[in-house]
């Protein structure tokens, strides 16, 4: 069964940083958009940052912009995204999904999820 595993995510104080893992199993991530979304309480979900399957290029929202990284390592089947600066608003559960196309921000247009793994920042 097709798997996207996150993890890193963990209680950081604000100005801090945390490095999500995004890992697939069963299947390769090297033709799929990867897209990092995340969902707070009581909110929809919402994108956050993609990147593309081949050539690499990323995408962020305004809110995170400067302060996220996504990268990919085909060699490890793995996507990153360093969040750097966490500010409190930044808490949330964060979702890998993967998309065989374009990056896109719907996350009705993902093929696969992962279980996320919850932020929080907090002093």
């Amino acid at each position: 069964q097709v798997q996207l595993v996150e993890s890193g995510g963990g209680l950081v104080q604000p100005g801090g940083s945390l490095r999500l893992s995004c890992a697939a199993s069963r299947f390769t991530l090297d033709y799929y958009a990867i897209g990092w979304f995340r969902q707070a309480p009581g909110k929809e979900r919402e994108g956050v940052s993609c990147i593309m399957s081949s050539g690499g290029r990323s995408y962020y929202t305004d809110d995170v912009k400067g302060r996220f990284t996504i990268s990919r390592s085909n060699a490890e089947n793995t996507v990153y995204l360093q969040m750097n600066s966490l500010k409190p608003e930044d808490t949330a559960v964060y979702y890998c999904a993967a998309r065989r196309a374009l990056c896109s921000w719907g996350p009705n247009e993902y093929d696969y999820w992962g279980q996320g793994t919850q932020v929080s920042v907090s002093s």
